[in-house]
């Protein structure tokens, strides 16, 4: 059974969704993919620990400060798309990472001499855990400000929020 719940940030509402133990998704509602993970019958509710957790994680991460735990998740996707967010989850609070040094880590890790940061880009897009798996930090070559599921001003917004250097991002 999937379970859903809302949170309402201050740059739109927000879809959670839960397999009862783990978080499965995180939306900002009408994002590209939006509810990717929800399949068939699902159940609203808002008292599930995981829920409570997460939303507990969102206030401080939109108090404008980095939140020392993560919620458990469970991401479904293929192994490739998996290694990326993997590398995601990596990324600190505060600091951005290019699709192509995503590339080169995973050309790394694969032993192979050249990745594509084409086929980055489309794993960082289909994150199904927005925010959580940070994907709002991965920036186009020489830091420029690159598309983003929930749109480039929400992007914008949570890097800003994160205090990361803004000024040569342009909408």
């Amino acid at each position: 059974m999937t379970y859903t719940s809302h949170y309402d940030s201050v740059i739109g509402r927000i879809t959670l969704a839960s397999n009862g133990e783990a978080l499965t998704g995180l939306w900002f509602d009408g994002q590209k993919h939006f509810a990717s993970t929800i399949s068939g019958e699902h159940e609203t509710n808002e008292d599930l620990p995981i829920f409570q957790e997460t939303r507990n994680w969102l206030d401080i991460y939109f108090s404008g400060q980095a939140p020392h735990f993560t919620p458990p998740i469970c991401i479904k996707g293929s192994e490739f798309r998996k290694q990326v967010w993997k590398i995601l989850l990596t990324i600190p609070f505060g600091q951005t990472m290019s699709y192509g040094a995503i590339a080169q880590l995973m050309a790394c890790q694969k032993g192979t001499n050249k990745m594509s940061a084409r086929a980055i880009g489309g794993a960082v897009g289909h994150n199904p855990i927005s925010l959580i798996i940070p994907c709002h930090r991965v920036v186009g070559a020489n830091g420029q400000l690159t598309g983003y599921a929930g749109g480039k001003y929400k992007k914008l917004w949570l890097l800003q929020n994160e205090h990361v250097p803004t000024v040569n991002f342009h909408l």
